[in-house]
């Protein structure tokens, strides 16, 4: 058995496993976010918890043993907070620690629906009302967790266009320790509407905010100019690319290379998990260069091997990667033919009931909705 370091998903929507193969045919991704509202409406602790139990066991066997959830699913559908205002946090929290993961738990600001509108719909729910708001409701989850080794609590911007611009400071000055993650320019949309509204595109717009520093991390980052390729490298942020999701959902290729080079630290996610495979994942970054350039070699496997490992534990606020490896199937000569052959079905684990955990789970989400 070949032994190698354990990976981290530097971004995850845990409950968005419900969705895979659900969700497929023609549209964009703004008519696969109509579908994502639907299940999100529908969660509450107690189905969150056991949808991410089995998808955080379902990441153990890829190897994975790090995650970084992205969390919004805030408060009760209809935006009435719980009893414990971080009761779906804490679930996501106990599900990662039943499963045998680290978690960074980025809970995200959330509170308009788009430029000059407010949240609408199943939106409500991820709302707190404004961000001094937001503050005090993840101050209580950091400081419930300050000295756990298992948990980091970070923040995130869900994007610019769900928190409106005058708070943009204060989510990214609220928790200056800690990690800080964004989702960026997914989508030409965004930044269409962005400059509309603003002048300026979504990096330019989070840098007048002060949210570029090397503890932040740029989530897709897919259409950007090339000042804006400058920004995120000057300040030493971190990129997560998550090429499985950014082509299931027609999002586009990202410009990995460039960013690379300006002195980004990139970094890899799951995303929506309708694929847990870092391999995947890793080989992805190359291979949508190689179909954007027509050249091979823009990536090696041992700068894979850190996006997919080491950096991506540091993008979450661990300052080691975790005391164990993962162990693999396949005998190679080396690391680097096992970065382009492996799987995740080749990471060597006991499946025990993850597939029929997920099944009940999955079945009890849509049956709600």
């Amino acid at each position: 058995m070949t032994t190698v370091p354990a990976f981290a998903s530097c971004h995850s929507h845990v409950f968005h496993r419900a969705l895979r193969g659900r969700v497929a045919g023609a549209g964009s991704f703004w008519g696969w976010r109509d579908r994502m509202y639907a299940l999100a409406k529908v969660l509450d602790p107690g189905l969150l918890h056991e949808l991410a139990v089995a998808t955080y066991a379902e990441m153990r066997l890829a190897g994975i043993r790090t995650v970084g959830e992205f969390h919004y699913l805030h408060h009760g559908p209809d935006g009435t907070p719980h009893e414990d205002p971080n009761a779906m946090g804490e679930a996501l929290i106990a599900a990662a620690r039943e499963s045998g993961l680290r978690i960074a738990l980025l809970d995200a600001c959330y509170l308009a629906g788009g430029f000059g509108r407010g949240v609408q719909g199943e939106q409500r729910r991820f709302s707190d009302g404004d961000a001094e708001a937001w503050a005090v409701r993840v101050e209580l989850l950091a400081s419930k967790h300050a000295e756990d080794d298992d948990v980091v609590v970070g923040a995130a911007i869900h994007s610019v266009r769900a928190v409106p611009r005058d708070q943009l400071a204060t989510v990214a000055g609220a928790f200056p320790e800690a990690p800080l993650h964004v989702h960026v320019s997914e989508q030409p949309a965004e930044n269409h509407d962005c400059v509309a509204a603003t002048g300026m595109t979504p990096v330019q717009l989070l840098a007048e905010a002060g949210a570029w520093t090397p503890r932040t991390t740029a989530v897709h980052a897919t259409h950007l100019d090339t000042p804006d390729i400058g920004t995120l490298g000057g300040a030493g942020a971190y990129v997560c690319l998550c090429p499985t999701t950014e082509a299931e959902l027609a999002d586009g290729i990202g410009p990995s290379v460039a960013l690379r080079e300006a002195g980004a630290r990139i970094t890899l996610g799951t995303d929506s998990n309708t694929v847990i495979d870092m391999f995947a994942e890793a080989r992805a970054v190359e291979m949508h260069e190689r179909l954007r350039t027509g050249v091979r070699g823009a990536w090696t496997a041992e700068q894979l091997w850190a996006a997919a490992g080491p950096t991506g534990h540091a993008s979450l606020g661990f300052a080691e990667p975790p005391p164990v490896g993962i162990g693999l199937s396949v005998r190679t000569a080396g690391a680097d033919e096992l970065l382009w052959a492996a799987t995740a079905a080749d990471v060597v684990g006991d499946p025990g009931d993850v597939a029929e955990r997920l099944e009940r789970a999955i079945a009890a989400c849509w049956s709600r909705a």
